[in-house]
């Protein structure tokens, strides 16, 4: 039986040179990312960003727009990222009082011939830095921890559920 092919990197060309990939005989189909991560804080500045009284204002308000704004504009932050029309993009905030953090998911879509795990990942990080912009004022010490894409669909390569959001799935 022949050995499996290696997965190769697929930014760069047979010579190494880094490329934009070549998707232009690729189907255009239904895709969405899921992207998570968190931000951890002190208790004190938990307590701010959810009685809503930051001397900044309303924080996650404002980071679930950089957010949105931050996945329209991926293409322009990461070099080899093709431009998308993106469908839809919903950036959530979920307080979690037991872990002194803060959980942002970002879910993108887009109709197309590539994925939109970078616009989902990059929805999360800008806004997690935005709390952290918000609230640094009170709390440098905060940490963005933990940000991956959970989940995935469409495209050639099919359907990407990470296993604690499977298990996450089945708990609710």
């Amino acid at each position: 039986m022949p050995e499996p092919t290696p997965p190769t990197l697929t930014h760069f060309d047979a010579q190494g040179q880094a490329h934009m990939v070549d998707v232009g005989a690729k189907a255009a189909t239904h895709r969405v990312a899921v992207a998570s991560g968190r931000i951890e804080m002190l208790p004190e500045t938990l307590a701010l960003i959810a009685s809503g009284t930051a001397k900044k204002g309303d924080v996650l308000g404002i980071a679930r727009i950089a957010g949105i704004m931050a996945a329209k504009k991926t293409s322009d932050l990461i070099p080899l990222c093709h431009p998308l029309a993106l469908t839809r993009v919903a950036v959530d905030f979920e307080l979690q009082p037991d872990r002194n953090s803060v959980q942002c998911t970002a879910t993108v879509e887009t109709v197309g011939p590539t994925g939109v795990e970078m616009e989902a990942l990059t929805a999360v990080q800008v806004a997690l830095l935005t709390v952290y912009d918000m609230c640094k004022a009170v709390d440098r010490g905060m940490v963005i921890q933990s940000v991956s894409v959970v989940e995935k669909r469409g495209g050639k390569s099919g359907s990407f559920r990470t296993l604690e959001n499977l298990r996450g799935s089945s708990e609710k």
